[in-house]
């Protein structure tokens, strides 16, 4: 009589192949998520913020050829478009009134780039928009105007909002600003100088406090202005890479000078 050959041993090798089988499946499965995950950071970090700020750049440009040559729209287009997002969802009821010495005269349309902002110590310069929609404005790597507070040089609060983190990031280093440190605003006509004054650290999204015509914190201990003047308000998320709350930079008006017009010859 025969004996029968165990076949245990062939068992188990098939049994250990398909366990390696498994296990490279999922290797192959994690590195691919991996690498998907990482062509997004790098997309969300790196590209956005490339292409935005190309974009924001050519639109500086842009303005500054329209003001030279007289061509363009100018500042006014009689229309008081809004957007969503930044602080208090709005701009604090108040209206455009003119503060004498050269302001502009009218609110743009919606999303149209107006004007050009320079804070030296940051290096910044970015466009000004009106409205602070993501798609049109703030992603645009744009500065976005707060429909409703004051347009720059006038009486009240000109309200800006501005990305920290992705998109061009403009208002990433807005932190840093300290007292005294400049702050222009270029449009068609004139330059308008303002001084960062205060800095509030972190407050609500919902605190339209910041935003209104005489800019102050509606959460205790409730720190803003008193009297009524021409205030610059920078607004962005904080902390870094999360929209849990507001960062706010308070500036007061110091100068107005008209705008040095170089002629057509612009590059």
């Amino acid at each position: 009589m025969r004996e029968r050959i165990p076949v245990v041993t062939q068992r188990r090798a098939r049994g250990r192949r398909a366990v390696a089988r498994g296990l490279w499946t999922g290797a192959e499965l994690v590195v691919t998520l991996g690498a998907v995950l990482l062509l997004l950071v790098v997309h969300q970090l790196w590209w956005t913020n490339r292409q935005a700020r190309a974009g924001a750049e050519d639109q500086v440009r842009s303005l500054q050829r329209e003001w030279d040559t007289g061509r363009g729209g100018g500042d006014e287009s009689g229309s008081r478009g809004g957007g969503a997002g930044g602080v208090g969802g709005g701009g604090g009821g108040q209206k455009n009134r003119d503060g004498g010495g050269g302001a502009v005269r009218g609110a743009p349309r919606t999303d149209r780039a107006y004007a050009v902002i320079r804070i030296p110590r940051l290096g910044l310069v970015a466009p000004v928009a009106q409205g602070i929609g993501k798609r049109n404005v703030l992603d645009k790597g744009y500065v976005g105007h707060y429909p409703g507070t004051a347009q720059p040089g006038r009486a009240g609060n000109f309200a800006l909002a501005g990305h920290r983190n992705t998109h061009g990031e403009p208002f990433r280093y807005i932190n840093r600003l300290r007292r005294g440190d400049r702050i222009a605003v270029e449009t068609r006509d004139a330059v308008y100088t303002y001084t960062v004054d205060r800095t509030l650290a972190r407050t609500s999204p919902r605190d339209g406090g910041v935003v209104a015509a005489v800019p102050r914190s509606n959460l205790s201990p409730y720190p803003g202005y008193h009297r009524a003047g021409s205030y610059v308000t920078l607004t962005t998320c904080t902390p870094e890479f999360t929209s849990r709350y507001r960062l706010v930079v308070w500036g007061k008006l110091v100068d107005v000078r008209p705008r040095q017009h170089a002629g057509p010859k612009v590059p």
